[in-house]
């Protein structure tokens, strides 16, 4: 490679995330400064081959037809589940064995793989420059490996425990290098056959913009007044003083604004939960009106669930409010989106979503009200959040405007910002640069700085 090559790849990876939901490109998102040519889409890149188009689309298609056919009682249910139980079931962790024999679904996929699936998209990478190549899902790593790309090959975990679909075929002889979530998703790896060499704790990669750099700038700023928003009555501010001066405001000065408290609602990638949020609406009501609260029913870039909220809303009287302490947030692709969505958060004192990637969220001292988990990994991505005490399941929908602000007047959602600041990971994004660029020191090796 030529020095002019050498000096324009720099600091440049392969960014690689699919089109399923919100969760891998989430993921991919925060590294959009270093990818080479953008982030790829592996299952939507210009050229893709119609073969492989046809197989990726199959299964995105056929989970959001499943996770929206949830919402149908009994029968809905049901079809869920069984589709839950044979490709998404995550074994108990307990007692701990050998769980590396390979399953249904990958060995299907590596059938398709060896078939030829995705050898298109690793001879174009090959072609053009052997950077890190960084996924935010396991099929293009095991089409890295399969089809012989030449860099070296990172594959980014999305939630707080996975199923064995993440581990390759044989995973005894992988080469790809796992960035773990949290340390179950690490000891996860262990027991489906991946070597402890190819596992690095990293976590979650959150949006620098939210963070701001290592002394977490814009993160304590927003936390110290999101605080002072959550806990009118200093419940939880007198009781934990010492603790908010010594994590965040070392100074014991800092100032807040006063504003509405915010909530923000967010709809998955399927747009299963749209109805939670009228619920919601319905239930705040008379607190929207008194301009106790402020709501934003995020749509992502659902164009069908904005129209949805918006129709209702311009039913109802709550139709004066919207665009004042009501918003509707939609943008037209994924990466408008997630920076809207990223900006928005610095405004937020609440969050309210199922259990997805957004668990790992509580690391910007966002409390999280947790909907109704959709398949396994959120099941086990609601335990881990209860578990670092970041979030809490909702109570009946119809009384939010009951409990909701008898969890702000104690206290407890003040808490659970704080709890989530404290034990959730925050420096993903910057230790999986640090990994895949080799800025290691020799101190800093092995040191994980969460």
């Amino acid at each position: 490679m030529s020095s002019k090559k050498q000096k324009q790849n720099r600091d440049k990876a392969w960014v690689i995330a699919v089109n399923m939901g919100y969760g891998h490109q989430r993921a991919a998102y925060p590294f959009k400064s270093i990818a080479k040519d953008g982030i790829i889409i592996a299952n939507d890149y210009p050229g893709i081959p119609r073969s492989d188009k046809r197989k990726w689309e199959g299964s995105r298609a056929f989970y959001e037809l499943v996770s929206r056919a949830k919402q149908i009682p009994i029968i809905g249910e049901t079809i869920f589940d069984f589709y839950d139980n044979a490709f998404q079931k995550i074994e108990n962790f307990y007692p701990k064995r050998d769980l590396s024999a390979p399953n249904f679904q990958l060995r299907q996929i590596y059938r398709m793989i060896k078939n030829g699936w995705g050898e298109d998209l690793i001879k174009i990478l090959n072609q053009k420059s052997e950077l890190p190549l960084l996924t935010s899902f396991f099929v293009p790593a095991f089409f890295a490996e399969e089809h012989g790309y030449k860099g070296e090959v990172y594959c980014m975990l999305c939630d707080a425990d996975i199923s064995r679909v993440w581990a390759p075929l044989i995973p005894q002889k992988t080469r790809i290098k796992y960035l773990a979530s949290n340390t179950r998703v690490a000891e996860r790896l262990k027991l489906y056959g991946v070597p402890a060499k190819n596992i690095i704790l990293t976590g979650f990669p959150l949006p620098k913009e939210n963070i701001g750099g290592r002394d977490m700038s814009i993160l304590k700023k927003d936390l110290w007044e999101r605080v002072h928003h959550l806990d009118p009555k200093h419940t939880f501010i007198n009781k934990y003083h010492q603790s908010l001066v010594r994590y965040i405001d070392h100074d014991g000065n800092k100032s807040f604004k006063s504003k509405l408290l915010t909530l923000t609602f967010a709809v998955g990638g399927a747009g299963a939960q749209r109805d939670l949020g009228l619920v919601i609406l319905k239930s705040l009501e008379k607190d929207l009106f008194e301009q106790k609260i402020k709501i934003n029913l995020v749509a992502g870039v659902r164009n069908d669930v904005y129209c949805f909220f918006k129709k209702y809303i311009e039913k109802t009287k709550l139709k004066k409010l919207l665009g004042k302490n009501v918003n509707i947030i939609y943008a037209p692709d994924k990466n408008a989106y997630f920076e809207k969505f990223n900006q928005l958060l610095r405004d937020t004192d609440i969050l309210w979503t199922k259990p997805s990637e957004l668990a790992f969220y509580a690391g910007l001292g966002i409390p999280i009200i947790m909907a109704p988990p959709i398949g396994s990994q959120e099941k086990f991505n609601q335990r881990w959040l209860e578990t670092i005490g970041g979030g809490l399941d909702q109570l009946d929908p119809k009384y939010t405007h009951q409990w909701l602000f008898d969890w702000i007047y104690s206290g407890w959602l003040a808490e659970a910002a704080f709890e989530g600041f404290l034990d959730a990971p925050k420096f993903g994004t910057y230790r999986i640069e640090q990994i895949i660029f080799k800025r290691e020191t020799k101190e800093e090796k092995g040191v994980v700085l969460l």
